[in-house]
């Protein structure tokens, strides 16, 4: 048995049994007060309805007087006479009418005039009745003669209003409670239907629960998060998780760093304030492509989340391309001088094969003349002209090897006449990097156009410690394309002139980390193609005039 179907049953059942016990004890709970409102409620009825009869009867005109000239005699109340007196019958008559338990009305010595059994009358009553004579209404439960009940006792008074009497009326305990089983029955019943509807309730919350998290359950919802954070941040690449609905859900500190992004996560991704061409990759229309964000050449792939057939969203993954382009560019530019130094030893051999047959032939004297034309004209010369206008041996070297591979593609490199550099090459990786590159789409552009000859111009100038360079060719010129917007590797190799991938975008970026830029001067026309500008801070050691010995 697998992991997930041994987690699942016990998930199941635990949470079905923690579900039902808290629906229980909120079940119970809310059962308890109800109760307790309820017979506190129904006590209060029982309270109100007994202050209620005693008041009515304490009103009773004929009560009142038959009450006052018992008290107001001198001798004992006649208890026979009592039993079958008004104020008896008007008691018994309330009593029956109202199902109270007892209705007994005093004198003002609590002496019984009337009550529910009728030996009792002419005794003393066996609660308090002092308070009541002295002009207050009592409700209690209390304990008597009859048991416990809910009874309220109301002064009785006479003409001038003095309490002479009382009158008291209770509802039996059980008579009180009749209403309560019903109303146990009506709240269990409740109560069931209440934890029968939790477990309903329960099954179609884990039911959407399920189709939320695509089956995964809690346990191993912690065990994905706990091992997500330590894959996502263990990695160098970077991951971006988009849902169907363009929010970021997940971001990783290689994608926050590499992609310039603060807390993205919960953010709508277009709300982000990156390049359109990773925007292009997330949404679907490239699957791969290069950016520059910042100072970094990313590389991106997108690929779509789908489980049971349900799309999910889209997973970035970014991969930090800088540092393999940099080497890649200064490969290409020792393979460019590797080129040039082999097209010179190749040239160099030739001549020497000449010097040696002359020599063989016994052709001494001409062999001698060959060999000082050669020390008259130096080593073999690149194929550039105006080459000689460069003093520094770096860029004399490094544009001559240009030179030698553009005069391969049938392309001619020179150097413009207004070239003037006062000092040397500082910076030689970052000058191969950016001017190599517009090298390279000046001679491509100018293999694609249609103009002949095919020619490329080369202007290095000084300003103090600064490098400014412009590269021109016969092109076709740039048309409505901008060649400083990153495409991708994928697109139609035949269009690649001009940097239409990372490469210009990657030597602007070199050139502003300098304090420089890269720009177009000129798009093109009818009489040339494009002419770009760099400039490159910091990139020239000036000459440090010697100084003069004293005399």
């Amino acid at each position: 048995m697998s992991r997930t179907t041994t987690i699942r049953p016990r998930f199941a059942t635990r949470t079905l049994l923690l579900h039902l016990a808290t629906i229980a004890l909120v079940v119970a709970l809310c059962t308890g007060v109800y109760l307790a409102v309820a017979v506190q409620q129904l006590r209060a009825e029982a309270e109100s309805t007994a202050l209620g009869i005693a008041r009515t009867l304490a009103e009773d005109p004929q009560v009142r007087a038959e009450v006052a000239l018992i008290s107001a005699a001198n001798d004992a109340p006649d208890a026979e006479s009592l039993r079958d007196g008004d104020l008896q019958r008007i008691a018994m008559d309330v009593s029956a009418r109202t199902g109270a338990l007892f209705v007994v009305i005093t004198d003002e010595d609590g002496i019984r005039l009337a009550h529910p059994i009728s030996s009792r009358i002419g005794e003393v009553v066996s609660t308090p009745f002092e308070e009541v004579l002295e002009g207050n209404e009592v409700v209690d439960w209390q304990t008597g003669t009859l048991g416990e009940s809910a009874r309220a006792k109301v002064p009785v008074r006479d003409d001038a209003g003095t309490p002479v009497g009382e009158i008291s009326v209770g509802f039996e305990r059980t008579g009180v409670f009749d209403d309560l089983p019903p109303l146990l029955a009506v709240i269990g019943l409740t109560a069931l239907g209440a934890l029968a509807l939790a477990g309903l309730a329960f099954l179609l919350l884990r039911r959407r629960w399920e189709r939320l998290t695509l089956g995964v359950q809690p346990e191993e919802l912690v065990a994905l998060v706990q091992n997500q954070t330590a894959v996502l941040n263990g990695v160098d690449d970077g991951v971006l998780a988009v849902d169907a609905a363009g929010i970021v859900r997940v971001s990783n500190d290689a994608a926050d760093r590499m992609l310039g992004l603060d807390a993205p996560v919960g953010r709508p991704f277009a709300d982000l304030g990156l390049p359109a061409s990773v925007l292009e990759t997330v949404t679907g229309d490239r699957a791969r492509s290069s950016a520059v964000v910042d100072d970094r050449v990313l590389y991106l792939d997108s690929r779509p989340v789908v489980r049971d057939g349900r799309a999910l969203g889209d997973v970035l993954i970014v991969r930090d391309r800088t540092d393999l382009i940099a080497l890649a560019e200064r490969l290409e530019t020792v393979r460019t001088m590797t080129a040039a130094l082999r097209v010179q030893r190749h040239e160099f051999a030739n001549r020497m094969h000449v010097a040696a047959g002359l020599i063989d032939a016994e052709r001494v004297d001409d062999a001698r003349a060959f060999l000082g034309e050669l020390v008259e004209r130096g080593s073999v010369a690149f194929p550039v002209t105006g080459l000689a206008l460069l003093g520094d041996p770096f860029l004399h070297s490094f544009l001559g090897a240009k030179g030698v591979e553009a005069g391969e593609r049938g392309v001619a490199l020179r150097i413009a006449d207004e070239t003037q550099l006062i000092g040397s090459v500082a910076a030689p990786e970052d000058v191969a990097a950016v001017l190599g590159n517009l090298v390279d789409n000046a001679v491509t552009a100018a293999v694609a156009g249609e103009r002949s000859p095919r020619w490329v111009e080369v202007a290095v100038l000084g300003d103090g410690d600064a490098l400014v360079v412009t590269v021109s060719d016969s092109g076709a010129g740039l048309g409505d394309v901008d060649p400083l917007s990153p495409r991708p590797s994928a697109e139609d190799a035949g269009a690649a002139v001009h940097g239409h991938g990372i490469g210009l975008p990657l030597a602007r970026e070199i050139a502003r980390r300098s304090g420089g830029e890269l720009w177009i001067i000129d798009p093109g026309g009818a009489q040339h193609g494009a002419v770009f500008a760099a400039r490159l801070s910091g990139a020239v050691s000036p000459v440090v005039p010697a100084q003069k010995e004293n005399s």
